[in-house]
C-alpha cells in the first residue's frame, strides 16, 4: 500500500451540499484529501452520497458551502471546462458511438468529445492513443466497433481514453457495473497494474461490492447518510464493525491475498 504523504490532488473541507427545490441535505460536513499515488475506495449504501462526491472532485458540481480544491484550484475561482480536462472520469453511462473502433474512441479523451475531431489529432496523439491500448492491454480492440466489444473491454477502452490527458486524478463511477465474472477480474488486474504503473496517479473508485477492490485500493471512504462514518488506511476502515456502521446491518470482513471479501454477518 502506499501510505506516503504526496501533494493534494483534491480537498473537500467543510463541504456540504443541499437539494436547491427542497432543501434536502445531500452532503454534510465532508472533510476529505486524496493525495498523489493513493487509490481510494468510496463505499456507501444507495443514497449515502458517492455519486456527489464524485461529481465535486470532477469538477461537475458545486458545494453549497465549504471548499473543493482539485488539483490546486478552488471550485468557484476556475474555468472548470479547463479543469474536468486534467481530469480522468470512467463512468459506463458515458455516451459512445457504437460503430467507433477502440483506437477513435481512446482518441476522443484528447480532444475531450464525444465523436472524433480528426483534424486535432497529429502523429504523436494518435501513437499516445495505440500505446494506451497496449497499456490497457486491449491493443486487440483498435479496429473493432465499440458495439461489439464486451463490457470489460469497453471498460478498459473508457479508462484508456480518461488517460490520454495524462491526468493526476481518475474517477471511476462503478466501473465493475454488469461485468461478469472474468471481465471483473481482467479489470481489477487492469488496475493493479495501471497503479503500479503510474506511481504518482490518484484513482477514486465508488462501487457497491468489496470484491471489486484491487489489492492497489490504499484507502477508503464510508459514507452514510451523506455524512463521511470512517477515512483512512484500507486496513483501519473496511473492518466488521465499520461495515456494520456503514450498512445497517451485520457484515463480516475478510481479505485473502490483497482481495477483499463481504457478507451478511447472521448467515450461517
Amino acid at each position: 500500500m502506499n501510505e506516503n504523504q504526496g501533494r493534494a490532488v483534491a480537498t473537500l473541507d467543510g463541504v456540504s451540499m443541499r437539494r436547491y427545490t427542497t432543501g434536502q441535505v445531500i452532503l454534510d460536513d465532508i472533510d476529505w484529501t486524496v493525495r498523489s499515488g493513493e487509490h481510494w475506495a468510496l463505499l456507501g449504501p444507495n443514497g449515502a452520497g458517492k455519486t456527489s462526491i464524485l461529481r465535486l472532485v470532477g469538477a461537475t458540481n458545486f458545494p453549497t458551502t465549504g471548499t473543493v480544491e482539485v488539483l490546486g484550484h478552488r471550485l468557484g475561482r476556475v474555468d472548470v471546462r479547463e479543469l474536468r480536462a486534467l481530469i480522468g472520469h470512467v463512468s459506463t453511462s458515458q455516451r459512445v458511438p457504437l460503430d467507433l473502433p477502440g483506437h477513435a474512441v481512446v482518441l476522443t479523451g484528447h480532444s475531450g468529445t464525444v465523436q472524433p475531431l480528426w483534424k486535432t489529432y497529429d502523429d504523436e496523439v494518435r501513437e499516445r492513443a495505440h500505446a494506451l491500448l497496449a497499456e490497457l492491454q486491449v491493443k486487440e480492440l483498435a479496429d473493432r466497433p465499440y458495439g461489439v466489444c464486451s463490457g470489460g473491454q469497453r471498460a478498459r477502452l473508457l479508462i484508456a481514453r480518461a488517460l490520454m490527458a495524462d491526468p493526476a486524478l481518475l474517477l471511476l463511477d462503478e466501473p465493475f457495473n454488469a461485468l461478469d465474472l472474468p471481465s471483473r477480474e481482467d479489470l481489477i488486474d487492469t488496475m493493479r497494474q495501471l497503479a503500479l504503473g503510474r506511481p504518482e496517479l490518484a484513482t477514486v473508485t465508488v462501487t457497491h461490492h468489496l470484491e471489486e477492490l484491487s489489492p492497489a485500493i490504499s484507502h477508503a471512504l464510508l459514507l452514510r447518510e451523506g455524512r463521511v462514518l470512517a477515512r483512512g488506511a484500507v486496513d483501519d476502515v473496511l473492518t466488521k464493525d465499520l461495515m456494520t456502521s456503514c450498512f445497517g446491518r451485520p457484515i463480516e470482513v475478510t481479505r485473502h491475498a490483497g482481495r477483499w471479501l463481504a457478507r451478511s454477518g447472521d448467515q450461517v
